[in-house]
């Protein structure tokens, strides 16, 4: 059987690789999934949607009432104005991350990316047969503007920041931000803003570019805020004619996202908002438990000041996610996420409180 050259090239996702191959009795810290449940105000909007009979089609872009919703979420928390007819709601943020490169790069051309970053970036460009390239990240770990000038071509379509970061937890300066924008204003390039983190932030503040450029296209979804992962439900807000084009490739490849996922999405958006402000003080002090272990164990880390996973160095990050694996232990190498996170191990600390306190007894003896 003979397979696209595109496809080829793409790697099986080392995350899910580890999440997949982990043996009975491991801990697993490789994927980033909130150990709490969806809240019950959530579920239970999803079961009266059912017994309402909403499980059909819904519009492409989504209902409207929770594109409403979601445009007053980018007014009041992001100081974004998308009206609702700019947001399309989808199957979770991969899919809105596929849209977007989908429709914005053709063969050959560049998409600038965080090195390291999420690694589905870099694979869903080589996908549409365009080329990824690395951006390395500063000393704090954080995108730099001046890095991503340096390497703008003729053929840069596209820049993607993602903030609160994944696998860093580093979080972009409002400088920054409003630096990047500016660039892609200048050059007529598309920003990217993957912003599914942005409310677990310890310190600093959540910026979203597209408050400063018109040339952004903001991703974002419930999975993480609200502990929703499983339900696949994202959304987007891009302005002018670009929801147009998305939408080409949306109705094709999905139709709608998931009907019921919508009605839970909406109660979130709306509802209220204790169980992320819980969520975050509690992923807090886990990451405080975890920097704290790891300087006794005198590990090289920067402090995560977002999101719930930590990067620390440790030489060979192949080699030592490993043998952390043989003793029980499943961590992510940061070679996953690009050739500048090699020396690196990525943990996520949304696991429970008594995982993370097994996994430190087993990986102390390795680092």
């Amino acid at each position: 059987m003979r397979f696209a050259s595109c496809t080829e090239k793409i790697e099986v996702s080392a995350i899910r690789k580890c999440f997949e191959g982990a043996r009975p009795g491991s801990v697993n810290l490789g994927l980033g999934q909130p150990d709490f449940d969806t809240p019950a105000h959530i579920k239970n909007a999803a079961i009266e949607a059912i017994r309402r009979g909403q499980c059909g089609y819904t519009p492409n872009c989504g209902v409207p009432e929770l594109r409403d919703a979601l445009a007053e979420k980018f007014r009041s928390e992001n100081r974004m104005e998308y009206a609702p007819e700019e947001i399309m709601v989808t199957s979770g943020a991969s899919e809105a991350l596929f849209l977007v490169i989908a429709a914005l790069v053709d063969r050959g051309e560049e998409v600038l990316v965080g090195d390291p970053s999420f690694l589905s970036y870099a694979e869903l460009t080589k996908l549409m047969g365009g080329k990824p390239v690395n951006v390395p990240l500063d000393e704090n770990l954080r995108l730099a503007p001046e890095a991503i000038e340096e390497r703008i071509t003729e053929r840069t379509r596209l820049i993607i920041v993602n903030s609160p970061s994944n696998p860093t937890g580093s979080v972009q300066t409002a400088e920054q931000m409003r630096a990047i924008a500016e660039i892609a204003e200048d050059k007529d390039i598309v920003v990217l803003s993957d912003e599914v983190y942005e409310h677990f932030i310890y310190r600093g503040e959540h910026i979203s570019p597209g408050r400063f450029s018109d040339n952004v296209i903001t991703v974002n979804a419930v999975s993480k805020t609200y502990a929703m992962t499983g339900w696949r439900l994202g959304y987007l807000g891009a302005k002018g004619c670009a929801l147009e084009q998305l939408l080409k490739i949306h109705q094709y490849v999905q139709a709608c996202a998931s009907s019921i996922s919508q009605a839970a999405a909406l109660a979130a958006i709306t509802g209220p908002q204790d169980c992320v402000f819980l969520m975050r003080d509690e992923f807090r002090s886990r990451r405080d438990l975890l920097v704290a272990g790891f300087r006794e164990m005198g590990v090289d880390l920067i402090e995560p000041e977002g999101a719930f996973y930590l990067f620390p160095k440790v030489g060979d990050g192949d080699a030592v996610a490993a043998k952390l694996g043989k003793a029980g232990v499943i961590t992510v190498p940061g070679s996953a996420f690009g050739p500048g996170g090699s020396e690196h191990i990525r943990i996520s600390y949304a696991a429970a409180r008594s995982q993370l306190e097994e996994a430190m007894r087993r990986m102390k003896d390795i680092l």
